[in-house]
């Protein structure tokens, strides 16, 4: 008599649907945050229209992005934050040796990962935050000190609806080229709208980079100390 076995999540199911290069540039494509229609994801990762539908109803059958109806369209986008540290942990385990040279320069100097900034300039902004004594290290997180809850208020960002979102205040995320944690979650997510809405950084085309504006450039030495 067979012996049933408890077969727990099921990763065989999971791997089918990132094992494959089209499918996970898709994914990477949505990392920047933004919902893509398919003929987006189609010429962003160099498939036909009707191939790139099969491939995105695999990855929403495996529950990695959901998509919703603006008007005419048929939108998509990453399923949860679950996801989104998924993909970044698999571009972590990805990116050695030779590997990490080989990426784009605009992508290590600033980018989107999801909602929040990466590359160059997200460490350099967290690490002058940390440096300044706003934000402090905890094991899994980044606690908000006294001083930086009066930093983020002046700067014209407010905490309290961002305490009461259903996600991660200050989540610590492994940035997969700098190979440190980025500030991210809630704070991250905001931080980055409020640079962006500065008009400090602007959206490279067809990427997740992003390039720093001359007034970015005097915002970020006043505010953060830093020169990209």
């Amino acid at each position: 008599m067979e012996r049933t076995v408890d077969a727990g999540p099921d990763l065989a199911t999971l791997a089918g649907a990132v094992g494959d290069a089209t499918r996970i540039r898709m994914l990477e494509l949505l990392m920047e945050g933004r919902s893509l229609v398919a003929k987006e994801l189609a010429f962003g990762t160099g498939v036909s229209p009707a191939t790139a539908t099969v491939h995105l109803k695999r990855l929403e059958q495996a529950r990695l992005i959901r998509s919703t109806r603006q008007g005419r369209n048929k939108v998509f986008r990453l399923a949860t934050p679950t996801v989104v540290r998924m993909v970044e942990a698999l571009m972590t385990v990805a990116v050695r040796g030779p590997r990490a040279s080989a990426t784009p320069e605009p992508l290590r100097a600033a980018r989107y990962c999801y909602d929040h900034l990466a590359g160059r300039l997200g460490m350099g902004i967290t690490d002058a935050l940390v440096r300044d004594g706003h934000l402090a290290l905890r094991r899994r997180a980044f606690a908000l000190t006294p001083s930086g809850e009066g930093w983020f208020e002046a700067f014209g960002i407010e905490l309290a609806p961002l305490r009461d979102q259903r996600r991660q205040f200050a989540h610590r995320c492994l940035d997969w080229s700098e190979r440190r944690d980025h500030l991210a979650g809630a704070l991250g997510a905001a931080l980055a709208s409020r640079v962006f809405s500065l008009g400090w950084v602007e959206r490279q085309p067809d990427s997740r980079g992003l390039r720093v504006t001359p007034s970015g450039q005097r915002g970020l030495r006043r505010h953060f100390g830093i020169t990209p």
